[in-house]
């Protein structure tokens, strides 16, 4: 599936910003599951860009604006084919023991530990118990299983939590959006001793509300030796497949973080974020 992405971020200052300096993790990642065909950032006021490759994969562009401005605008404009769920292979039956033998485990340690939008405290503990009261199974029948209980014991509720809402306060409320769903399963993997990373992204949405926003998505990946990272969905309780398209990935959002950045001057009157994700060749039969 070719699908084409647009994310334009604006930001409006009270009075004049200087000195901004910015990290712009926006461009789709390549890899087994997708190929990024086209990227490109502008924004306004103009900058010289820069990228590196941060540890943990994610391409990250930055640029400063040292001149006085009172809006500044980010836009990525991208295109990335996916591959088809028939070309994807399954993900294998593998049990704890498996997992715990493998050579990778210890590599990936850093998506074992606590966070600090994952802390792995006692009410995660208690949570991930509840998951799984039938018992273990393999792991990636776990991850969805507790994948699903996030799904059936939470309510998707925009406003109820924040940018900065840790996985325990989301727990407690049993709201959120999706970055919290993700960040429970995160915590709740964890706690079984499975590898997981948070994903952001974007997803094509088959039916959309007249008055719906676009928005990025998250979700995360479980590490399954002998196949790799193993994406799920815990706000819509499904395996990510063809529809979805992978931006970054890290130990929680602070990671991968799709704009952050510093100024000087006067304090962010307001901040908008538009997102559009359609298929390309519809797209391009509607231009």
């Amino acid at each position: 599936m070719l699908i084409s992405l647009l994310h334009r971020t604006t930001f409006v200052y009270a009075g004049s910003a200087q000195d901004s300096f910015n990290e712009v993790r926006l461009k789709p990642l390549d890899d087994a599951g997708q190929t990024c065909r086209g990227f490109q950032l502008s924004t306004d006021p103009d900058a010289p860009q820069r990228e590196y490759v941060d540890f943990y994969g994610n391409t990250v562009i930055y640029f400063d604006v040292a001149a006085e401005h009172s809006r500044l605008v980010i836009e990525a404009v991208s295109e990335v084919e996916t591959t088809p769920n028939v070309c994807r292979p399954a993900v294998p039956v593998v049990q704890y023991s498996e997992l715990e033998a493998s050579p990778e485990r210890e590599l990936l340690a850093e998506f074992l530990t606590g966070t600090h939008y994952v802390p792995l405290d006692v009410e995660l503990w208690k949570e991930a118990q509840d998951a799984l009261g039938d018992g273990r199974s393999d792991v990636w029948s776990d991850v969805r299983r507790m994948g699903h209980h996030i799904y059936k014991s939470f309510t998707y509720k925009p406003k109820t939590t924040g940018v900065r809402t840790q996985a325990t306060a989301a727990l407690k409320q049993r709201t959120g959006v999706c970055q919290d769903f993700a960040h429970v399963a995160l915590g709740l993997c964890r706690t079984f001793g499975i590898p997981a990373r948070y994903v952001s992204g974007y997803f094509i949405q088959s039916r959309r509300d007249p008055d719906e926003e676009e928005a990025s998505h998250a979700w995360i990946e479980a590490f399954v030796p002998g196949y790799g990272w193993a994406a799920f969905d815990p706000t819509h309780d499904r395996p990510a497949d063809e529809r979805y398209i992978k931006v970054a990935s890290g130990r929680d959002y602070s990671d991968i973080r799709p704009v952050s950045g510093t100024y000087r001057g006067g304090k962010t009157r307001s901040l908008s974020v538009e997102v559009r994700v359609r298929q390309a060749e519809a797209a391009d039969k509607a231009g």
